[in-house]
């Protein structure tokens, strides 16, 4: 039994058993998960697959593609959690085979390639968004193949082949364009420029370019046009509000000191990140290979892009992973081939110490200041995953040659499990579909439905199917869609709050789903009614009122 025989089927096992095993093993999480399976419940609601729409109110700070993934997963997987996050599993599982496609085509090495997948899919960052829905893994993918196909059309030999890496480029861009935006078209030609004038190919990139950039408006033309026909404000808010604001404007969304993505990339690569000095450092020595090259750009330029933007959050370098993994498998294999022990033994120490701490950790804090309040099967699990680190850990240290591809079932068993070991307070206070789904019954008969949190607000919508949840006394980033006319009374403040609950409880019951964190939102919660019946969960609130008579 070859390695090369079984490479794929473990590939595909681990897919199966970490990625989508434990995508509905737990609530959404707020806000992101809650509002993008809303948005992609109403594109299903609505029948508009081209104007995002979040609760009734026009969305527009990002494009149509990534939602319509997700409204595709519920629509074929039903509008449950699974179904809201199989876009993100199946995008990541995509990337995790490119990884081994491209590595093949790089190093033509079976081992190599098996090795360099294999840490791809178990990288922290990227493991931990295969199961998350939002739509960074979907971007990451379509990124991952833009440049995938432009290394592919480069090694090409024969003008058909390079033709044909040159449109699956333009089509990866196109529908990175219309899954997150223009990024998609710059980070192609932020590598392929510098390469291609470095090989004396820049000719060639012109003319095959000009193929790519063809069947990249031939994909993305029809949506373009669509929703600027539609929603003729689409194209300026999107451009100004999502990308030069965000990328130079002094008040951009999650700001960040330069070096951010510095210590993150570490943290993003674990359980093999202590690997990453002998990586680099082979990286260094091969750098007169021109594949080496172009791997390096294919990391270093983007990270050096995101670096720079005024925004940041951690998974906008998820693109840059990959061609860490495709560094990373072979300077892993090669110490491997040559019993070279030190940098395997490393990587296990670092995994077993830093598990280790964690366990002594949450012992501490159980019994000093405790996370978990009598919920023994939660920490359990906790401690599960944990010891598998501990022991995967030990086993590489124990074995390193033999048990190299130890950490990965370490960070498989956490993907796995601990989503399904969160305390019952995060989980309260995080996943409030949760606490919806528990009083479905009640919520279902309220004629009106009110909510003080979009996170929560979008929960409510997405469990009842119902899009028609008015704001208390919050906005947020549904702001610009509140500014037009079809929207008013999709949002109320706190002095309209009293007159407004007493004509629609004229109507019949109303809904509320409250979350009362600070002091502010319990000034919220004292000018509602008392004469609810009310269910509380952690920082969240449900409020039933029933109907008066005029």
């Amino acid at each position: 039994m070859t390695l090369n025989r079984w490479a794929i089927p473990l590939l595909i096992l681990g897919f199966v058993l970490f990625y989508l095993v434990p995508l509905g093993t737990h609530g959404l999480w707020i806000p992101d998960e809650s509002r993008y399976a809303q948005i992609g419940q109403q594109i299903l609601v609505d029948g508009n697959w081209v104007t995002p729409h979040f609760m009734d109110l026009r969305y527009f700070e990002k494009p149509i593609a990534g939602y319509w993934m997700i409204a595709i997963g519920q629509a074929i997987f039903g509008e449950n959690l699974f179904g809201v996050r199989i876009a993100s599993a199946v995008a990541t599982g995509l990337s995790v085979w490119l990884a081994y496609a491209v590595a093949r085509r790089l190093w033509n090495d079976p081992r190599k390639s098996f090795a360099c997948a294999l840490v791809y899919m178990t990288f922290g960052l990227i493991a931990g968004q295969a199961g998350y829905s939002n739509l960074d893994p979907q971007f990451t993918w379509w990124v991952n193949l833009s440049l995938a196909a432009l290394w592919f059309a480069i090694d090409s030999s024969t003008r058909r082949d390079r033709a044909i890496s040159w449109a699956v480029l333009g089509f990866a861009c196109g529908m990175g364009f219309m899954t997150k935006g223009f990024l998609a078209f710059l980070l192609p030609v932020l590598i392929a420029l510098p390469y291609m004038i470095w090989q004396k190919r820049f000719v060639e990139m012109v003319k095959y370019g000009l193929l790519a950039m063809l069947v990249a408006a031939l994909v993305s033309l029809p949506w373009v046009l669509a929703v600027h026909a539609q929603e003729p404000d689409y194209w300026r808010f999107f451009f100004w509000h999502e990308h030069i604001r965000r990328f130079a404007g002094e008040d951009a969304q999650h700001g960040r000191p330069w070096w951010f993505y510095l210590p993150l990339m570490v943290v993003a690569s674990l359980p093999w990140a202590a690997l990453l000095p002998v990586t680099f450092k082979d990286a260094w020595r091969n750098k007169h290979q021109a594949k080496v090259v172009f791997v390096l750009l294919w990391m270093l330029l983007p990270l050096a892009l995101f670096s720079l933007s005024k925004g940041k959050l951690p998974t906008y370098i998820m693109p840059c992973l990959l061609p860490l993994a495709l560094l990373l498998g072979p300077a892993l294999i090669q110490r491997v081939e040559q019993a070279k022990t030190g940098a395997l033994r490393f990587n296990a120490l670092v995994n077993l110490l830093l598990a280790s701490v964690a366990l002594l950790a949450l012992i501490y804090f159980q019994i000093k200041k405790p996370f978990y309040d009598n919920e023994p099967q939660h920490v359990a699990l906790l401690v599960i995953v944990l010891l598998t680190w501990i022991g995967a850990g030990a086993l590489q240290l124990w074995r390193p040659l033999k048990l190299w591809a130890a950490p990965a079932l370490s960070m498989g068993v956490l993907v796995l499990l601990l989503p399904a070991s969160m305390p019952s307070s995060v989980v309260h206070n995080k996943m409030p579909d949760q606490f919806v789904l528990e009083h479905l019954a009640e919520l279902s008969q309220a004629k009106t439905l009110l909510s003080n949190d979009l996170g929560a607000a979008s929960a409510l919508a997405w469990r009842l199917r119902r899009p028609d949840v008015t704001l208390y006394n919050t906005q947020g980033e549904v702001k610009y869609g509140l500014t037009y006319d079809d929207a008013k009374g999709k949002s109320i403040g706190l002095a309209e709050v009293g007159p407004w609950l007493s004509a629609a409880r004229q109507k019949g019951p109303v809904g509320v789903v409250m979350r009362v964190k600070n002091s502010d939102e319990s000034h919220e919660m004292d000018r509602l009614p008392k004469d609810a019946q009310r269910y509380d969960e952690g920082n969240m609130v449900i409020l039933i009122f029933p109907q008066i008579t005029p």
